[in-house]
Formats: C-alpha cells, sequence, structure tokens
C-alpha cells in the first residue's frame, strides 16, 4: 500500500538532496532560485545546521502582503523557524497527516542530523498515484 511506503522509497525514486540557501541571501534571490529549478521551498541552512524553510507562500504573506522589498530583505528575516522535519523512515501518510493537520507544504527529510532531502504535498501525492497506477 502506498501510504505506508516510507520517504526512503519516495526519495529514491525523486532524487535525494535539498536545494538550500543561507539565511543572508535576499529574498530575491531565493524567489530567483526557486524559479530556476521550479520548486516551491528552499531549506535555509546555517554553517553546520538546518535553520528553517522558506517557501512561497513566506514570500506571499510576509514579504508581498506586507509592502516589503525582497531586494533588501535576508531570507533569515522572513523564513519559517523551526522547519518541520521528518526522517526517510517515516511513512507517506505520516506525512500527509502531519501536513494536513498542520496546512504544511513541504517537509524537510533530515537523517543523523543533516537535511538529505525535501518532499512537497505534490511529491506524496505523485507518489500515491503511480503506485496506485503500478
Amino acid at each position: 500500500m502506498p501510504l505506508s511506503d516510507t520517504l526512503h522509497s519516495v526519495l529514491a525514486s525523486k532524487g535525494w538532496g535539498v536545494f538550500s540557501v543561507a539565511p543572508e541571501v535576499t529574498v530575491y534571490s531565493a524567489v530567483q532560485q526557486m524559479a530556476d529549478r521550479d520548486i516551491g521551498a528552499l531549506a535555509v541552512m546555517g554553517p553546520e545546521k538546518l535553520l528553517g524553510i522558506f517557501s512561497e507562500r513566506d514570500y506571499a504573506r510576509k514579504i508581498i502582503l506586507l509592502g516589503r522589498s525582497s531586494k533588501d530583505t535576508t531570507v533569515g528575516e522572513v523564513m519559517s523557524y523551526p522547519a518541520n522535519t521528518v526522517t526517510p523512515d517515516d511513512t507517506v501518510e505520516d506525512c500527509l497527516r502531519m501536513m494536513t493537520t498542520y496546512r504544511l507544504r513541504h517537509l524537510v527529510v533530515v537523517e543523523q542530523g543533516s537535511a538529505v532531502g525535501m518532499v512537497s504535498i505534490g511529491d506524496l501525492m505523485k507518489w500515491v498515484i503511480s503506485v496506485q497506477e503500478d
């Protein structure tokens, strides 16, 4: 059953790795990076740890609606923190439940203290549909 599959399986198919940005990067640069990669969120990384997450939702609510300048605001000023994290051993069902309960669109996958991937609600739904089709 696809809901009992783990994120390890999802990431093996989708790809491991996480796109990230430093907290001192401008929001404009971060949004450009998301647009270039066609992704909706970036992990915000400090020297050795995950600090938070910056998403399209953060941009819309904390920059556009508040009339701030994306070129004069750093990601660290508007990121969501702490980032919601899961492990590769968590199930698709657990992640979907967490996303629904807390109204999240992205989860950072952490293993042994390091960010190793990121999944969106779209990634998980795509996984469920593809497994059901097989």
